[in-house]
């Protein structure tokens, strides 16, 4: 860990020296599970990153963490560092189910998190669920969510289980009764709905916050802004390119030592491509899409995606807002998000770009 640190800050000074004029606005440690990195190595990373770059005092900067990892004095000694956000990986309040996923902690464990991040000073707690969970039924998940309500985070993300390929719950997948396509669209709703009920807006499909708590730094992805990432696998959008560094710890280490090159993959990404990513990521949230962002953006015409989102307006899935002029997905539409979105990514493609003289 140690090592890792000395490449992490060694990196860190040599990528601020390619954004002198930036200012940071949000900060994120994800990935695996930082915490376990421990609050002293995260200090270094933190004051190594606030040293070259210009990080606003006003920045949201947030740490992921599981329960069994959260220590007072630990979240204490990253407040004192700038640290001001933190997301905890309840997942489920049923302890069974905690075990059957492969979580060390229990829902107990999850609550005393809660209880010294708060005690600590942290204002803004995210806290993630998990629903579709083998053999859960539609009151057990009322149940969790409840739990979760009542435990008054500022922000709550709800995901489904999706069963990967070589992972071990997918080797006994068929006898693990998850609950099918429906059973999971039935929980979606019954979330969106009791979520709103008790403050929790919807901003993003799997994403509900009180009113101000956004996750500013996820909204920079969604919303197509610029990102710079360190560290093994993580993935950059800046000045125009995309590129991803190699996942190996060791390799990192070593070609941060060496000067070798680290990055696995490069690209510009020309304006067409960013006009699909536009769609894409922008429809998975409430803010959606506008005529004239769209048109002025990219010299694309609206009206080809204005037939898709009217066609499945009328069948409940688009909804337009006359106030913002905003064009977005309902509830029921997040859940064929990947349809929908892919009929406008097809109707942009047959489209043909507007004159600049237009504008």
């Amino acid at each position: 860990m140690d090592r890792y640190v000395r490449a992490l800050e060694k990196h860190i000074q040599e990528g601020g020296a390619r954004a002198p004029k930036y200012v940071v606005d949000t900060v994120y440690f994800g990935g695996g599970t930082p915490s376990y990195f421990g609050a002293e190595r995260l200090r270094r990373v933190y004051t190594a990153l606030s040293r070259r770059f210009n990080i606003a005092k006003t920045a949201e900067v947030t740490l992921e963490a599981n329960p069994e990892s959260i220590t007072e004095k630990g979240c204490r000694r990253l407040i004192s560092t700038g640290f001001n956000r933190i997301s905890i990986g309840v997942q489920t309040n049923n302890d069974q189910l905690l075990k059957v996923l492969g979580r060390p902690h229990t829902f107990r464990q999850a609550q005393k998190a809660m209880e010294i991040a708060r005690e600590a000073g942290f204002q803004n707690i995210s806290l993630d669920l998990m629903y579709g969970l083998p053999a859960q039924s539609p009151q057990a998940w009322a149940d969790a969510l409840g739990s979760v309500i009542d435990m008054q985070p500022e922000h709550i993300s709800c995901y489904g289980l999706t069963v990967q390929p070589g992972t071990p719950l997918y080797q006994y997948r068929d006898q693990a009764a998850l609950p099918n396509d429906d059973a999971q669209a039935a929980m979606y709703l019954y979330a969106v709905s009791t979520l709103e009920a008790y403050g929790y807006h919807q901003y993003e499909i799997s994403n509900f916050a009180q009113t101000g708590k956004e996750c500013a730094h996820n909204l920079k992805y969604w919303m197509g802004g610029e990102y710079m990432s360190f560290g093994p696998s993580a993935a950059s959008d800046f000045a125009g390119t995309r590129y991803t560094f190699a996942s190996d710890v060791n390799r990192y280490i070593r070609a941060i030592a060496t000067g070798d090159a680290i990055t696995t993959e490069v690209e510009y990404v020309p304006i067409k491509e960013r006009a699909g990513e536009y769609l894409m990521l922008r429809m998975r949230t409430v803010y959606g899409i506008e005529r004239k962002e769209y048109e002025s953006t990219f010299l694309m015409p609206f009206d080809p995606l204005e037939t898709v989102l009217n066609f499945y307006g009328t069948r409940g899935l688009t909804r337009y807002s006359r106030e913002t002029g905003r064009w977005c997905l309902t509830p029921q539409g997040f859940l064929v998000s990947n349809q929908l979105i892919n009929q406008l990514i097809d109707a942009q493609r047959k489209s043909t770009p507007l004159s600049p003289h237009r504008f």
